[in-house]
């Protein structure tokens, strides 16, 4: 019995120079073409929008300055900071976005100083980003759905649309973007 213990033993610490010597070997992961695609979001941005009055807020005009860069400068994700003022006073946000290769979707992430926090799922096709998320707000549900269309280089116009049920929507906000660099 010992000796097949001994044999055992000297036969798990010869594996285990193998085992790492293969891991070392892994690749490591790259930026995707999808990942690429997201340098257009790097740089500073201006914006301005109208939002609409609703249950969220009233309505009047918003203005803000976005910075975005690569997070660690690696060329995964692109993290976004603002600063504004519209409606219900001053605000800051931070927003991620990014490619999740395994679901196939660019992802946002997103919170701001009035307390919202957010995750939705999108596409790009064409010129246009286009979001969706379920979401809930002072305990009420509903879906958001957010697109972005670039109509000249560093200029995107966007609208972002709720509804309760999923099928009839309503315009909370139009705008546009301005890429200063």
């Amino acid at each position: 019995m010992k000796r097949i213990s001994a044999v055992l033993v000297t036969c798990v610490l010869l594996l285990i120079p193998a085992a790492l010597a293969e891991e070392a070997q892994m690749p490591t992961p790259q930026p995707t073409e999808q990942h690429e695609v997201l340098e257009m979001w790097v740089g500073k941005w201006s914006g301005e929008a109208e939002m609409k009055p609703s249950p969220f807020g009233p309505g009047g005009p918003m203005k803000w300055t976005e910075d975005c860069s690569w997070f660690g400068g690696v060329g995964f994700h692109v993290v976004c900071t603002s600063e504004g003022s519209g409606p219900m006073g001053d605000m800051q946000g931070l927003g991620i976005i990014t490619y999740n290769p395994e679901k196939g979707v660019y992802t946002h992430y997103g919170i701001d100083s009035a307390g919202w926090t957010g995750h939705s799922e999108g596409s790009l096709e064409g010129d246009t980003w286009s979001f969706q998320s379920k979401e809930s707000m002072g305990g009420q549900e509903f879906y958001s759905r957010f697109s972005m269309t670039e109509v000249s280089p560093g200029v995107m116009t966007f609208v972002w649309q709720t509804s309760e049920d999923g099928e009839t929507w309503v315009t909370l906000m139009e705008g546009t973007n301005r890429k200063a660099n």
